[in-house]
């Protein structure tokens, strides 16, 4: 008897992420393709089946607003004017008169080359491309949108919304009336209200650009518009040199060699080292603020201390803050590399009573003491590539090869939580790879009830690394939430971090067997509820307490091993 196989829509959405990736890797490997073309058109279907969070109402007739904020705070400005995006490795660009155009959310270096073309550079791994195209192709289709909304298709001719509001930008600036009268057009365009428009506007505006949003609408619609009717098709481009280079961890290479070189120059390299993945001011306001604020912030709780160093109207105290730790045993590192991460390190033996917030709890010889190395985030498969080159051994240019003595590697970091709020925390038993049979359990230094008693929800479990954020729809995470793999959370580098610790710890035997993993995670939205994915902004200074808790954790063990 013959019986009907009901596809699930969360296997229909996996079905859609894994044609995505395969089909950007045939795109990537054949060197360029034209998004609305063909070639593209099986990335937009995936991509439409596949309705990411993120993305809202991508798969309706009216257009996504809060989605093209995520996507366009992650492109470089004035792509949506470009009809040729080339992909580039590092090629130079940086020695040459273009200036670096660096998306407010994403660090990577793009050039406008004309009017047309915008070269964007790729240093960061497969996870880097991936994530530009499938904003890219979000972008393709809502500007298709746009130019079947203004079309008349009988007569090639447009819309007066259209007409008018390409008239209003032909003038060098707007009065707040002329203003909405184009917001009133433009809803119409969009099938937005003059509300919803209204409420998003400010968003999109540069300084240089007040009214940015109205020809960041005009330039996706013309674009589009000129496809429909001229043929004149967009085109996205890889470059022989960043299909070479790619895989071949170049830059992580090249990032780990010069950081083991001015440790081996400051006689650090063959100290204890404590690894934390953080962000770049925590694990120094964590040590030093206490001690530099003192004066300024003689009675108030730490909480109160780090809710101002991260406002963006102090940074005077963030000056201080930095000084003060540069004077007692702070170094920095700006990469140079292409990674675009950046490097403190921290001299444990420089540290006093007087000048840090956390003592041993056992005297040790100078020796002896720890450096604490600071990495600012990876992104993606970039996690490994760095990871790896780093716990290598140090070749000095007599030959000689010295292991690295690593203590430990803590990973702290964002994530979407599957159940829960902004802030909340996730404390990770194992990371499993989206897509895949991999999986990662560990034993993790960190524990729930290290943060019990804080007033946020502690969640401990499993973690999914995902091969792209903006791709995550309720259907597969829900899956996930209720199956036997008892997923907490969802991030992009989990999975990457722990493969380069196996690695070398089990396998190439470069560092110790028994070197102690902290991994913890702290909510940078909900994937699951509407309103709360990563297009609904970011947490302020909700993410300050989880930030400093995970923190001071991390240092306590640390101090206290």
């Amino acid at each position: 008897m013959n019986k009907t196989i009901i596809t699930t829509r969360a296997q229909e959405s996996t079905n859609a992420i894994e044609r995505l990736y395969i089909t950007m890797r045939h795109l990537f490997n054949r060197g360029f393709y034209k998004p609305m073309g063909v070639s593209g058109e099986t990335l937009r279907n995936a991509l439409l089946q596949l309705r990411p969070e993120i993305y809202g109402t991508i798969a309706e007739e009216k257009s996504e607003l809060n989605g093209l904020i995520y996507v366009l705070e992650r492109l470089p400005e004035g792509i949506e004017q470009c009809t040729y995006i080339n992909l580039t490795s590092d090629e130079g660009y940086g020695k040459s008169h273009f200036k670096a155009i660096v998306p407010p959310k994403r660090r990577r270096n793009c050039y406008r080359i004309d009017d047309e073309q915008m070269n964007i550079e790729i240093t960061r791994g497969r996870s880097d491309i991936y994530d530009i195209l499938t904003h890219l192709t979000f972008l393709f289709i809502e500007s298709f949108k746009i130019a079947d909304r203004v079309l008349i298709e009988e007569t090639g001719k447009t819309i007066r919304d259209w007409d008018k509001l390409k008239s209003t930008l032909e003038k060098d600036k707007l009065t707040q009336a002329e203003r909405e009268i184009a917001i009133i057009h433009t809803a119409n365009i969009l099938g937005r209200s003059f509300e919803e428009i209204s409420e998003v506007y400010h968003n999109f505006a540069s300084k240089k650009n007040p009214d940015r949003f109205l020809h960041i609408i005009y330039w996706l619609g013309k674009l589009a518009i000129e496809e429909e009717l001229d043929g004149n098709k967009r085109a996205i481009t890889f470059t022989p040199l960043l299909r070479e280079r790619l895989g071949h961890h170049i830059h992580g290479e090249r990032w780990a060699n010069s950081i083991k070189e001015i440790l081996h120059t400051a006689n650090l390299l063959e100290r204890p080292i404590h690894i934390i993945s953080a962000n770049m001011h925590s694990v120094m306001n964590s040590l030093y603020a206490r001690k530099a604020l003192s004066k300024e912030f003689p009675k108030t709780d730490n909480l109160d201390i780090f809710e101002n160093l991260s406002s963006s109207e102090n940074s005077d105290l963030r000056k201080k803050v930095i000084s003060f730790a540069t004077k007692n045993g702070m170094i920095s590192i700006d990469d140079a590399s292409g990674t675009n991460i950046d490097v403190q390190i921290f001299d444990t033996a420089k540290l006093t009573d007087s000048t840090c917030s956390f003592k041993f709890s056992e005297e040790k010889e100078s020796q002896k003491k720890p450096i604490i190395f600071v990495m600012d985030y990876a992104f993606g498969e970039q996690a490994y590539e760095t990871i790896d080159e780093l716990l290598r051994p140090f070749k000095t240019k007599d030959g000689k090869e010295i292991f690295l003595d690593i203590e430990s590697i803590s990973i702290m970091g964002k994530a979407g939580i599957l159940e829960g709020g902004k802030g909340d925390l996730m404390i990770p038993s194992a990371h499993i790879f989206e897509g895949t049979a991999d999986n990662y359990p560990f034993k993790n230094e960190l524990c729930a009830e290290d943060f019990e008693g804080n007033g946020l929800k502690v969640l401990e479990g499993t973690m999914v690394s995902v091969l792209g954020t903006s791709l995550q729809n309720k259907d597969v995470l829900k899956f996930f939430q209720a199956s036997t793999w008892n997923v907490i959370g969802l991030e992009m580098e989990g999975v990457h971090y722990q493969k380069a610790i196996q690695s070398a710890s089990k396998i190439r035997k470069s560092i110790k067997e028994d070197v102690k993993v902290r991994y913890a995670y702290y909510a940078s939205d909900n994937p699951l509820e509407t309103g709360s994915t990563l297009a609904s902004g970011g947490l302020g200074t909700t993410g300050v307490k989880p930030t400093y808790l995970i923190t001071d954790k991390i240092l306590e063990q640390i101090f206290n091993s």
